[in-house]
């Protein structure tokens, strides 16, 4: 029975150590959203590096890492961490995602599109990778294209603002008034202190 003791006791310290080590990773995750939400986004990257940068790969914390880089302006190192994500997990739509926000910050509007796209070809009417993409096309002054696509995201959802706003945007653009008009008026049933919407009915009466 006495040789039994010490390999109890190493159990417990084994134990030990696993709670501990878990106790420690709620911490960094703890910390690391208290410190985005105060708009410490360098120190809350810092509370989770050593799980995003750890092999092997821990998904999740490499696509924060990414998100709260994103947030400091390192738009390079951001890009590169949601790449990695995107190579690890090839399914992943939050990594193509991801992807498009330091490329469309960088201005690199067409490789935004085709991470964009790689979305889409799996999840043909994902919202936010077609809302990324209006913004793409916008950037561009591709109002033709922005006014096909934003109807046909409209067509899918219908109550949301945010696609009648571009859609308005580009049929202003495209110098059809009228239509604008019409669109911005929806918004504001939607959104009835839109600014936008408000500003462009009162100066086309």
């Amino acid at each position: 029975m006495k040789s039994i003791k010490p390999v109890r006791a190493l159990a417990g310290i084994v134990i030990l150590l696993f709670a501990a080590g878990a106790s420690a990773q709620k911490i960094s995750w703890a910390d690391s959203y208290r410190l985005e939400a105060a708009a410490k986004f360098a120190e809350a990257q810092a509370a989770i590096e050593p799980l995003a940068t750890k092999e092997p790969v821990n998904e999740f914390a490499l696509m924060r890492s990414a998100w709260l880089l994103y947030l400091q302006g390192n738009y390079p190192e951001s890009e590169k961490r949601y790449l990695k994500a995107a190579e690890f997990n090839p399914r992943s739509l939050d990594a193509n995602l991801g992807v498009m926000l330091p490329q469309m910050a960088q201005y690199r509007w067409l490789d935004a599109m085709k991470a964009g796209g790689k979305v889409i070809r799996e999840s043909a009417w994902q919202y936010t990778a077609h809302v990324r993409l209006m913004v793409c096309e916008e950037a561009m002054s591709r109002w033709a294209d922005l006014a096909k696509h934003a109807a046909e995201v409209s067509a899918r959802y219908p109550s949301d603002a945010t696609v009648l706003v571009y859609w308005a945007r580009a049929e202003a653009a495209l110098h059809n008034t009228q239509k604008a008009k019409a669109l911005y008026n929806q918004v504001l049933e939607r959104f009835p202190i839109h600014a936008e919407a408000s500003t462009f009915i009162k100066n086309n009466p």
